[in-house]
């Protein structure tokens, strides 16, 4: 296994860490990658250098903010070449709770990577088992990354990773897509 995908997150309840653990498991079962995961604060940000293939793991905190590991480290993003690179973004929020915020945080991060010249990836129809009203992380009925609500659909979260991590190994061009 050649390419290697580096998952960097940052978590204040464990909800994010979780996801972030299902997420490799997953694509370690497929057998095409070797997959790091790191807390984005614990690690030099230069560190994501090193791969090809990234995945963010942020949850929305607040209201419409950046979990507090990637307040820290989100202006030094500015210091990694994106050029070249394929970035997905997943993160857990509250849909009722915070329903004109929810996942705002994949917002927040992908614009960043696509200001930085990045190549979005892992971005995926809504589909109706979604209720809020409103996400940064959401344009034209598209999810700009995972999202994942462990505090009200936790049932939902391994389908909705088993069925991103397909979808994004695809969008990689590390797996090709089944037949029909």
């Amino acid at each position: 296994m050649a390419d290697k995908i580096g998952i960097f997150f940052g978590s204040s309840t464990g909800a994010t860490e979780r996801a972030a653990t299902l997420i490799k498991n997953e694509i370690d079962a497929y057998a095409i990658a070797d997959v790091e995961v790191h807390v984005v604060s614990m690690n030099n940000v230069s560190t994501m250098s090193n791969f090809k293939y990234l995945l963010f793991g942020c949850p929305t905190w607040n209201i419409g903010e950046l979990q507090d590991d990637w307040a820290i480290v989100f202006p030094s993003l500015s210091n990694i070449n994106f050029q070249g690179r394929k970035v997905a973004v997943f993160g857990c929020g509250d849909q009722f709770g915070y329903s004109n915020s929810f996942n705002d945080s994949i917002g927040i991060l992908s614009q960043k990577i696509i200001d930085l010249g990045g190549e979005p990836c892992g971005w995926m129809p809504a589909d109706d088992s979604y209720q809020f009203e409103y996400s940064r992380g959401a344009t034209d009925g598209v999810l700009m990354g995972l999202f994942l609500d462990e505090d009200n659909q936790a049932a939902q979260t391994p389908q909705r990773v088993a069925n991103w991590v397909l979808w994004l190994l695809e969008d990689f061009g590390l797996r090709q897509p089944a037949a029909a």
